[in-house]
């Protein structure tokens, strides 16, 4: 009997990813090696932390034969694009709830008008409303709307998407002194220290203001291990205000830095923070001489305007 074909054959990804070593003066002259782990190149319609997180929640779903996907995200989100386009690769339908329904009467940004081109239905609501969004009564209440559907969190962020996150961590193993990742949700970080040896250490860039992430990380490794794993440790200086928030002095240091090293544009939400925040804490002296570090170049750069 010949074997079943992959359900998941649409999405196969390019793996390990791509480790791009950058010379930069801001680095060297703190004598510190600079690495891109190339996530960006994992898949071209699911790229970086995306498919990591997204496949092993799209393997279960197949597993149980639904055929609608129901998720949430903000006007940006890079997941709710994800999923879309994975919805489309892979025939099932989609949902995206969008925090904010002051948008729902606006014309759509590139974001999110990417998510419709890729089928998914929008369905906007107010801020009260979204913050319920990990409530099983309020997908009990989704569900009595759209139907039958399977809820994926968040950013992606569940035990299935951590234990997703790990071979990122094992990829870099004997590769890196300092792992780093910009952080929405937390699920990337939570899988990939857990990846790394001893030794190494993985660094957080939350990219949304509050101070929350520490706690949730923490959660997400307990929910998914039982308990803490790898080192790992959070600097909160560089949101930048909050999600989606991008100074003009953000902008210029991503256009330079992608200059500089012969790089497509920087995705501004995520990746040029944490570049930033690479680059500041390397003149402050903040890694030992000697040290590399590794930044995980996580999403492709979209317009954050019309």
């Amino acid at each position: 009997m010949p074997p079943h074909p992959d359900p998941l054959a649409p999405l196969a990804p390019r793996l390990p990813s791509p480790l791009q070593e950058v010379h930069d003066e801001r680095f060297a002259r703190q004598g510190l090696r600079l690495l891109l782990k190339r996530d960006d190149l994992i898949h071209p319609a699911l790229p970086g932390n995306k498919w990591r997180k997204l496949a092993p929640n799209l393997r279960s779903v197949a597993e149980t034969g639904h055929r609608r996907l129901l998720t949430f995200g903000g006007a940006y989100s890079n997941h709710l694009r994800a999923t879309a386009a994975a919805g489309r690769l892979l025939g099932l339908r989609t949902v995206g709830v969008v925090r904010g329904d002051e948008l729902a009467g606006r014309p759509l940004n590139p974001s999110l008008a990417r998510c419709a081109e890729d089928g998914m239905l929008l369905h906007f609501v107010s801020r009260a409303a979204y913050r319920r969004r990990a409530d099983p009564d309020f997908h009990d209440e989704l569900r009595a709307r759209f139907g039958a559907c399977a809820v994926i969190p968040e950013g992606g962020s569940n035990e299935a998407a951590v234990r997703g996150c790990v071979p990122l961590g094992e990829e870099l193993r004997g590769r890196t002194d300092v792992a780093a990742v910009a952080c929405g949700t937390g699920g990337t970080l939570a899988g990939m220290a857990a990846g790394l040896s001893a030794g190494q250490r993985g660094l957080g860039v939350p990219v949304l203001k509050g101070g929350f992430l520490g706690g949730q990380v923490a959660r997400l490794q307990r929910e998914t291990f039982g308990g803490p794993r790898g080192d790992w440790w959070l600097e909160e200086r560089f949101h930048g205000g909050g999600y989606a928030k991008v100074s003009p002095q953000l902008s210029d240091f991503a256009a330079d830095f992608a200059e500089r090293h012969g790089l497509p544009a920087l995705d501004e939400i995520y990746v040029a923070k944490l570049l930033f925040a690479l680059t500041r804490l390397a003149t402050e002296g903040a890694f030992p001489r000697g040290s590399t570090l590794t930044a995980v170049v996580t999403g492709q750069s979209f317009p954050l305007k019309a």
